[in-house]
């Protein structure tokens, strides 16, 4: 069997060289040229896949990466990676789904089958998707091919994430799609997980990432109660999640970041206002996450205060620019949004990041683009009036950090049990 895979980022690229090493022959697609290259010279452009991988999958003759859609009538199924970000009003943007679907319909093949795995809401696949497939391709969705979603399960930089091993769910637009599809993934992950439909798929992966949201939110919440009480969140956590049921533990920070948690419940959010329901629980979560950054910043504020210094004219350096720990990955970080704020109440501000030591374009915040992070040395550290720890990689110091800085706002806890930090440390 040959599988295209469209979109070769966080998500295709793994799978795709996961279903090269089980034998499966995968044709990589994307529009950008630059990373087309880089595969097919054996270079990955993703910090938490090596270039050894995309090596022997090229060696081996089971990967190889083009920019041409019309090879679609090469192979015998197509799964979209493609973004669904949200527009600037906040609403879901599917128009690489769409798009991708227009490219890849007039070389559709009879049998061929199409899985999505692409985050959205309920209907995107079976209406959206399976709309321009036909249109384009003249062909019927469940009589000439076959149609799936299987939402990706993708968390960069945790290494007890495989795409092999992490359960993978199915759903069909038909009995056959589904037999199809779970026959796909069978070849080179472990555990299939077959529902219903393709609708029942999507929603599982929204209820996956709501879950989150609404859990950060919790403890992101419970954080400014108990700080105000003088009670660490940090500890209280430690302390309950030694309760063996009934809880799990999650932890505050700076705001969401990522592909998934800060946008995805808002997919459901916007598709329920069609069948007249409200979703409070999740546009709550939504409001008290996005205001953590704002709270950072006046703990920030209050800690320079201590030194008799303002936030205007200080010199504030974000630890951090990845929205997690030990990837390069800085998608809708929230560290882009401390900048901004800090900028607004004017700070000079400079972050460190050894996985992204230069900003590239963005969307959002395109003003920050060819900044470059700061050296990580004493005599630059010495500079800043204050450091945010916003993302806690485990190859930056913090003893380091605690013996060369001034003042330290730290959001992850990272400096818990560090010698010498407790009298200038602020939690945030």
């Amino acid at each position: 069997m040959k599988t295209a895979i469209i979109g070769l980022g966080y998500v295709g690229l793994p799978l795709s060289l996961q279903f090269a090493r089980s034998g499966v022959v995968v044709l990589g697609l994307d529009i950008d040229t630059t990373k087309v290259a880089a595969l097919n010279s054996g270079r990955s452009y993703i910090h938490h896949l090596p270039s050894s991988a995309i090596a022997s999958a090229l060696q081996a003759g089971t990967f190889s990466a083009s920019t041409d859609f019309s090879r679609i009538r090469e192979v015998d199924a197509v799964v979209i990676c493609v973004p669904t970000p949200l527009n600037k009003n906040r609403e879901p943007d599917i128009s690489f789904i769409l798009e991708t679907g227009r490219e890849i319909a007039p070389f559709l093949q009879k049998g061929t089958l199409v899985v999505l795995e692409s985050t959205t809401y309920p209907g995107t696949t079976d209406e959206d998707l399976r709309a321009v497939l036909e249109a384009g391709s003249k062909l019927q969705a469940g009589r000439d091919f076959h149609l799936a979603f299987s939402p990706e399960r993708e968390d960069p930089g945790n290494p007890d994430s495989q795409v092999a091993v992490v359960p993978k769910v199915v759903g069909g637009y038909t009995p056959a799609c589904l037999a199809k599809a779970t026959a796909l993934y069978g070849r080179a992950l472990k555990t299939i997980v077959p529902v219903s439909s393709c609708r029942a798929a999507e929603a599982t992966k929204l209820l996956e990432n709501i879950f989150r949201s609404v859990n950060i939110a919790l403890v992101n919440e419970l954080k400014v109660v108990y700080s105000a009480m003088d009670i660490d969140i940090w500890e209280v956590i430690q302390a309950a999640k030694t309760k063996p049921f009934g809880f799990m533990p999650f932890y505050p920070g700076p705001g969401l970041g990522g592909h998934c948690i800060p946008i995805d419940p808002f997919y459901l959010t916007w598709k329920a206002r069609e069948f007249g329901q409200n979703t409070r629980f999740i546009e709550l979560a939504g409001e008290i996450n996005t205001a953590m950054p704002e709270y950072v910043i006046n703990r920030t504020a209050e800690a320079l205060n201590a030194q008799k210094k303002s936030v205007n004219g200080s010199r504030v350096l974000v630890l951090g620019l990845a929205y997690k720990p030990n990837v390069d990955d800085d998608r809708e970080s929230p560290s882009y949004v401390l900048m901004n704020l800090l900028q607004k109440r004017g700070a000079q501000v400079a972050y460190h990041d050894p996985y992204v030591p230069v900003i590239r374009e963005t969307r959002e915040h395109g003003h920050w683009a060819g900044t470059r992070s700061v050296r990580w040395d004493r005599a630059t550290l010495a500079q800043f009036d204050a450091v945010i720890i916003a993302t806690h990689h485990q190859s930056v110091s913090c003893q380091q950090l605690a013996d060369w800085s001034h003042c330290i706002v730290d959001t992850r806890n990272a400096m818990a049990g560090v010698p010498a930090a407790a009298g200038q440390v602020w939690k945030a």
